[in-house]
């Protein structure tokens, strides 16, 4: 074994007083691989520890016995969980400590082994803590970078205000109504509303309302059992008892049917949900977050959200600021995403010269962080050195939508944009089109679903036309 490799070992600490134990553990571990600190009580055992801890060096795990002088086994154990740090404790005891070991486990002990000691349980118990160990380990790593992922950038008023009631909100069980335009970061105020609460080692479940059909939405949101309906082969899990002891992300809730929204009221009332084809009720313990874009109030007095439903959602209203009015909060943006697309790409994260950032500076941003995320995507594909420069960024504005601050939105809207007033019969085709759909998406309180049906219009298309004509 190289000196390489032998650095490379884990660690097991083997504490006892009997110096036979501590031998014949020893030459057991070190015959499996390991490399093997051995102490005779728990304060030799910390000291040891604490010296290792300042190398950079920590044990994978600690095998400690129950009763010995200066620090017994528990007192070590205590003492080892109060670290940043603490690795798996494993308890030797006597066949009369095994109440006082069950009490360890409580405790925080891993296991414990009952002596006399059998050679093949001391491996099997040995590679099960290392084996936790790594779990563990690997699950910080990922909460870590899923924190990271869903961080909330910038250090603008706004941002700042918002942070103050995320730490509030996020410790109660409340139901949550976040608002805001499109591309604001509705999910990133919700996943950060998960991540900080009691909720978040349970599932984070996230439904867009907008884009289930409406007469597969009960099925998605309740489960289905096989034979309910033509093609239900199986059953089903749907999203609310997938959400069980977590929180349920219900997106663009304005453009929920009226028909599920009643359900759905049902449910968050009496906390259980039936599945289709099924007549036992079924608990669920879940946190409701809602977003949308839509004025749900002017949705509620025009009858096309129930009012009931608005009030059981709108618990805690949270609305986010749009990025034109945080734009100090761009240039953080603009280097965590350029930072994100570098990483995604295995490539070194490119810069932005000064011009650059001024230009974005002075944008207005009508697709706010969703749309800065994606003009920094583009132009890194058409950056040539290791900065991204104002000729890169206007290479894809020349192409892509307009970045001026929409228009606020007029008394009526049969007043705005007069077609006639077109040059062209293209232009004046596109203005009596947005003009149309303007009047009856007003007419629906900005229900998208609902506009379409009277549209006679599949969704998917009305998104497209709403994206083109910048009415999102």
């Amino acid at each position: 074994m190289s000196a390489a490799e032998k650095e490379n070992r884990t660690v097991v600490l083997v504490v006892d007083d009997d110096p036979d134990i501590r031998l014949a553990l020893e030459m057991l571990l070190g015959y499996e691989g390991y490399a093997v600190w051995t102490a005779k009580d728990g304060a030799e055992a910390l000291a040891r520890v604490e010296s290792e801890a300042g190398k950079g060096r920590r044990p994978g795990v600690v095998l400690t016995d129950l009763k010995m002088p200066r620090m017994d086994g528990l007192e070590l154990l205590d003492r080892l969980r109060e670290r940043s740090d603490p690795p798996p404790v494993v308890l030797i005891s006597g066949h009369g400590d095994i109440q006082t070991a069950v009490e360890a486990i409580q405790r925080g002990a891993l296991n414990f082994l009952e002596k006399p000691l059998s050679e093949e349980r001391v491996r099997v118990v040995i590679r099960a803590a290392l084996r936790e160990t790594r779990l563990s380990a690997e699950n910080q790593r990922l909460k870590r970078q899923l924190g990271e992922r869903w961080e909330l950038l910038g250090s603008s008023a706004p941002i700042e205000r918002l942070r103050a009631q995320l730490e509030q909100v996020a410790a109660s069980e409340a139901s949550v109504l976040i608002t805001g335009e499109n591309g604001t970061g509705k999910e990133v105020v919700a996943r950060n509303l998960h991540l900080a609460s009691a909720r978040a080692g349970g599932p984070f479940v996230t439904v867009n309302c907008a884009a289930i059909p409406e007469e597969l939405i009960e099925s998605e949101l309740f489960g289905h059992e096989k034979g309910s309906f033509t093609g239900a082969h199986e059953r089903r899990i749907g999203h609310f008892e997938a959400a069980d002891g977590g929180t349920l992300f219900l997106d663009e809730i304005g453009d929920m049917p009226l028909a599920a929204q009643a359900k759905v009221l049902r449910a968050l009332e009496t906390r259980e949900i039936t599945r289709v084809g099924d007549s036992k009720p079924i608990s669920v313990d879940i946190r409701i977050l809602a977003a949308t874009n839509a004025e749900l109030a002017a949705a509620v007095e025009a009858k096309l959200f129930r009012r009931d439903l608005f009030y059981r959602l709108n618990v805690v209203p949270l609305h986010l600021p749009p990025l034109r009015e945080r734009r100090e909060d761009v240039p953080a943006l603009a280097r965590h995403f350029l930072l994100e697309i570098g990483s995604r790409s295995g490539r070194s994260a490119r810069t932005l010269a000064g011009d650059a950032l001024a230009l974005l500076a002075s944008l207005d941003w009508p697709g706010n962080v969703r749309q800065l995320r994606n003009l920094l995507e583009g132009a890194n594909v058409f950056a040539q050195g290791a900065e991204i420069t104002r000729a890169d960024l206007e290479q894809i504005l020349e192409t892509g939508p307009g970045l001026a601050a929409p228009a606020p939105a007029p008394a009526s809207p049969a007043l705005a944009g007069d077609p006639f007033g077109a040059k062209t019969f293209e232009e004046f085709k596109d203005l009596s089109e947005k003009r149309f759909i303007e009047l009856r998406l007003a007419e629906n309180g900005g229900n998208v679903k609902r506009t379409a049906e009277q549209l006679g219009m599949q969704r998917s298309h009305l998104y497209k036309k709403l994206d083109r004509f910048g009415l999102k």
